[in-house]
This record gives structure tokens, C-alpha cells and sequence, in this order.
């Protein structure tokens, strides 16, 4: 936590020094129809993971009327994409959407679930995110409720599976990540919501202009969500994560931005550990980089969606 506080306060101190535009690429709509939280699920197939976050969903104790999920499906859709919410909609307030163009892009993806949310707080989660309390979207608002000076409330994240050399953990169980993290609508529209351009890691680059923003996260530890660790079988979407980083140097001074680089790919150098964790974010941090230098050189970024 004292390593998280120091970076964001070094952000707002260089962003003091060298202001620039903080805004995303999506204009945000107002909330309406009385719609307390909207839940963003960003996904392609995997039917057998989506459904288990829409049972979880339709078991909510908050009452229909105040949630909705809008089910964002990459490349175009599918028809069982389709059908899957046809099959929730007698139990959920549920809209499914086909991503129409930017096919692997999770920056305009979460856009697309953004702009067509109606709800007070926009809860972001992915398509292989557990979530086991009934009463996890009512606790969530009663979060939000308790201060309005909280601008986005982060759940208690643990893997939700075990490799063969023991337990893989996060790194951080509070990390600010759209695979389970909720924003206050006002923050998100400020804010201008995500940069459509990001293959992946787009919440990282949408957490580093909320700190700039001296905007409000708070940990809860009542709320609890599980998702698979990360693993990195190769280096194409971690580079194709790098090449989106790079990118942003024509968005941000060269100082922030070359502190976000280095940030991104801190844990490089844990490649050359024997603990499988510290190898998977080590490789994650390599490709990061070789996806920087690939940019650096005139490469062209590649999807992994």
C-alpha cells in the first residue's frame, strides 16, 4: 500500500509540473431510469464461464429493477452469445451487445458497455469473475452511499484456483482492475471513460489519470470476488499490451509516461525466479517491454483477443 501511495503521489506531482488532457475517448451519458448499478461483462464465448457470473448475478438480493447487466461480446458476437442472454433476460434486466468494429480492443470495448450503462455506479467484471455473496451488489451501493467523497470501491480479489507448487495469490488482492472493480458514473464521465486504443491492461492506464485526478478508492473487505491468476502461456498479449503503452506517448508528457513504463514492467526482472508466480509476472513484464521496444521500432501492434 505505501508503494501504491508513493507512485500515485509522484504522478500528481509530476502531472503539477506537466498538465495534460485527462480525458478518455467516451463521452458518458447521465445515469437514468433509476438504475442503481450497472454491471459491465466484456467477454467472447467461454459460455461456461459467462454463465456462472450471470447465475451470480440473477441471485442478487437487490431487486431487479435497480440493477442491469449489459453483456459487451467482441468480434461481431455470436449466436450463443445471443441466445445466453435470452436465457437470463426472464431473471436479469439484460442487454446484449455485438462489438461492431475495434475487434480485441478492451479499451473501446469497455466504451461500448460504458455508453450504454444507465446506472449510478458502473461495476466492470469479466466473463471469468466469481462472485459468491447474494448480497454483493446491495453492499456495494450502501459503499457508495456511506460518502460521497468515495469515487470507486475495489473488492478483495483472490485467485480462484491453486497450482501444483501451492497457492497462486495476487499480488495485491486491492488491485484497481476491471475484472472486479465499481466507479461512481460522475468519475467515469470526468474522466471520459477508457482509451479506446488498449488491447489489454486499459483499467491500468484508466487508474493512472483517476490518481492524477486525486480521485477516491476505497478497499472493502466485505466484498469478495475470485478470478483465475495470470498466466502467460506467451508473449503476444503482453506485447500487444506494450505496444498499447507505448502508444500513449503522444498522450502523455514524456516523464509520466516514461514512469508508467516502468511501472508496467517492474516485475521483469522475476522471470529468472524458480516460484511460478513470480516467473508468469516476470514474462508478463518482458513481453510488456518487448512490446515498448517493437513500438519504439515501428512495429505494428497485434490483437489477442
Amino acid at each position: 500500500m505505501a508503494a501504491k501511495g508513493f507512485r500515485a503521489s509522484a504522478l500528481r506531482a509530476l502531472y503539477r509540473i506537466f498538465p495534460f488532457e485527462l480525458s478518455g475517448d467516451c463521452p458518458v451519458p447521465p445515469s437514468s431510469d433509476n438504475i442503481r448499478i450497472s454491471c459491465v461483462i466484456n467477454f467472447f464465448g467461454r459460455l461456461d464461464l459467462l454463465a456462472g457470473i450471470l447465475y451470480s448475478l440473477a441471485g442478487q438480493t437487490m431487486p431487479r429493477d435497480l440493477f442491469e447487466v449489459i453483456m459487451v461480446e467482441d468480434r461481431g458476437g455470436t449466436d450463443d452469445g445471443r441466445r445466453c442472454a435470452e436465457d437470463f433476460s426472464s431473471s436479469l434486466q439484460i442487454r446484449y451487445i455485438p462489438l461492431d468494429r475495434n475487434f480485441g480492443k478492451m479499451g473501446y470495448s469497455r466504451n461500448t458497455g460504458l455508453v450504454a450503462s444507465r446506472g449510478e455506479i458502473v461495476l466492470f467484471l469479466d466473463d471469468d469473475t466469481v462472485i459468491l455473496q447474494p448480497d454483493f451488489l446491495e453492499t456495494l451501493y450502501a459503499t457508495f452511499s456511506s460518502s460521497r467523497s468515495i469515487d470507486a470501491v475495489v473488492p478483495h480479489g483472490t485467485a480462484s484456483f491453486a497450482l501444483i507448487d501451492g497457492r497462486y495469490d495476487y499480488h495485491d488482492p486491492y488491485f484497481m482492475t476491471s475484472r472486479c472493480t465499481a466507479y461512481r458514473r460522475s468519475v467515469l464521465a470526468e474522466l471520459s471513460g477508457f482509451v479506446s486504443d488498449f488491447v489489454g491492461q486499459e483499467d491500468v492506464e484508466f487508474v493512472t489519470r483517476f490518481n492524477i485526478a486525486g480521485k477516491c478508492a476505497v478497499n472493502c473487505s466485505e466484498l469478495a470476488y475470485f478470478h483465475p491468476p495470470m498466466l502467460v502461456p506467451n508473449l503476444r498479449k503482453p506485447k500487444a499490451v506494450g505496444y498499447s503503452f507505448y502508444r500513449l506517448r503522444s498522450r502523455y508528457p514524456f516523464l509520466i509516461w516514461l514512469l508508467l513504463i516502468i511501472n508496467c514492467s517492474r516485475h521483469a526482472p522475476l522471470s529468472i525466479f524458480p516460484v511460478r508466480r513470480f516467473r508468469e509476472q516476470g514474462r508478463f513484464g518482458l513481453g510488456f517491454l518487448a512490446g515498448v521496444i517493437e513500438g519504439m521500432r515501428g512495429g505494428a501492434s497485434q490483437s489477442y483477443s
